[in-house]
C-alpha cells in the first residue's frame, strides 16, 4: 500500500486547483446556490471535457483516461475543498462505476461510457444517496415485459443535471440495470441541506428503458456504491482540510486583548488536535483509494469502511470548529464556512453513516458489533 501522492497526482491536483481558484471562488459558489441553476455548467464542461475528468475511471479503449481511484480521489479532495457545484461524484464516479460493472464489451454500454467520458452527457445512478454498500438490491422500481419502468426513487444525487439515468429495477428475469433518458422521467428537485449538491426525487411512469447487459447487476451496483463511498472519504478530507487551513489563517490575523488570537494556548491545542484528525482521515482515505485501485474486493471493503468511519466525523468536526473559531463572521451567510458544514453533514449521511460502516467493518476484522 502506498499512501503518498505520485508526481502525476500532484500535477493533477495543481491543474484542478488552478481551475477552481479561477472559476469557483467562494463568492461564485454563494451566488450559485441562490439561483435557480445550482450547477455551474460552464465549470463542469471545462472539467469534464477539456481536463478529461469525466472519463478518469473509464479505460482508454472506451474513450476515457484509464486512470484509477487514486487520481479520482485527488480530484474529489479539490472539489470538496471548493464545494464545487458540479456533478462529478454522481456522474463520473457513481454512475460510471455502475456501468463499468456491466458488460463493457457490449456496444450499448461502451457507447454510453464513451459519451460520459467525452463530457457529451452526464449520468446519475437512480438510488438514494443514503444507500450504503451491502444493502439489498432496491425494489422501488420495476420493469414490465416490454422494458418500461414504473416506480419512484427518492433523494437521488445529481439527477437534476443528468441526461441519462442508470436505474436499478426488478424485471421479469430478475434484477437489472436499465438506461433511461432523463427526459422520460419526472425529476423533481427539492431543498436539501447541501445546496451545492442538490437531491431530486425521480418518478418513472412506464418510462422507456434499455436493459444493460450485466452478469451480476446486484454486484455491479454494490461495487459502484463501495467505490463511491471510498472516494467520498477523499471529498470529506478536502472539506476538513479547507476548514483547518481557513481557521488557522483567520486566527493568525485576528487580534483580541492586544494579541493574536491564534497565540492562545487553548486554541493551539484545539487546532493541533484537529490537525491530527485530518491527517488520520487523509491516511484512511488514501488507503481506501489505493485499495480500490488495486482491485482486491476484500481489502477495498475493509479500507472503505475504515475511511468512511473516520473521514465523516472528521469533516463534521472540522467544519464545526471552523464556524466557532471564526467567531461572529463564521455564523453569517456571507462567509463560506456554512457551505462546508452543510456538505460535511450531508456527506456523513451519504452512502452509509459512520455507525453503519463500523457495523460492516466489525465482522471483517473478527470483532463483535458495538
Amino acid at each position: 500500500m502506498n499512501l503518498l501522492y505520485s508526481d502525476v497526482e500532484d500535477d493533477l491536483r495543481t491543474a484542478v486547483r488552478d481551475v477552481l481558484a479561477d472559476r469557483c471562488p467562494p463568492e461564485a459558489v454563494l451566488g450559485r446556490i441562490e439561483s435557480e441553476l445550482p450547477y455551474d455548467t460552464g465549470l463542469w464542461k471545462l472539467l469534464a471535457a477539456e481536463l478529461g475528468l469525466a472519463g478518469l475511471l473509464v479505460p482508454e479503449h472506451l474513450g476515457g483516461q484509464g486512470a484509477s481511484a487514486r487520481e479520482a480521489a485527488v480530484v474529489l479532495e479539490e472539489l470538496g475543498s471548493a464545494v464545487a457545484p458540479v456533478p462529478f461524484l454522481g456522474s463520473a464516479v457513481l454512475a460510471t462505476s455502475a456501468l463499468l460493472g456491466c458488460d463493457t464489451a457490449d456496444g450499448t454500454v461502451a457507447a454510453l461510457l464513451a459519451r460520459l467520458a467525452a463530457g457529451e452527457a452526464t449520468a446519475a445512478l437512480a438510488v438514494p444517496l443514503s444507500g450504503a454498500p451491502g444493502a439489498p438490491f432496491p425494489g422501488s422500481v420495476t420493469a414490465d415485459s416490454e422494458g418500461r419502468l414504473t416506480g419512484r426513487v427518492t433523494s437521488v444525487a445529481d439527477a437534476f443535471a443528468a441526461d441519462v439515468l442508470v436505474v436499478p429495477a426488478g424485471g421479469p428475469q430478475g434484477p437489472g440495470l436499465y438506461e433511461v433518458a432523463a427526459a422520460d422521467a419526472a425529476v423533481e428537485r427539492f431543498s436539501s441541506l447541501d445546496l451545492t449538491r442538490p437531491l431530486s426525487d425521480v418518478t418513472f411512469e412506464a418510462a422507456p428503458a434499455r436493459l444493460l447487459p450485466a452478469a451480476d447487476p446486484a454486484a455491479a451496483l454494490d461495487g459502484a456504491l463501495l467505490t463511491t463511498a471510498g472516494l467520498l472519504a477523499s471529498e470529506q478530507v478536502g472539506v476538513a482540510q479547507w476548514c483547518l487551513d481557513e481557521t488557522v489563517g483567520h486566527l493568525k490575523q485576528r487580534h483580541q486583548f492586544g494579541r493574536v488570537v491564534g497565540g492562545f494556548q487553548s486554541l493551539k491545542h484545539r487546532l493541533a488536535d484537529l490537525w491530527l484528525e485530518v491527517v488520520s482521515a487523509r491516511a484512511a482515505a488514501r488507503a481506501a483509494a489505493d485499495a480500490l485501485a488495486a482491485g482486491d474486493h476484500l481489502e477495498a471493503a475493509l479500507a472503505v469502511h475504515v475511511a468512511q468511519a473516520t473521514a465523516s466525523s472528521t469533516a463534521v468536526h472540522a467544519a464545526e470548529e471552523a464556524i466557532q473559531l471564526h467567531g461572529g463572521i463564521g455564523m453569517t451567510w456571507e462567509h463560506p464556512a456554512h457551505l462546508r458544514l452543510k456538505r460535511a453533514k450531508a456527506d456523513e449521511l451519504a452512502l452509509g453513516t459512520p455507525a453503519r460502516h463500523r457495523a460492516a467493518l466489525s465482522p471483517l476484522v473478527d470483532l463483535p458489533p458495538a
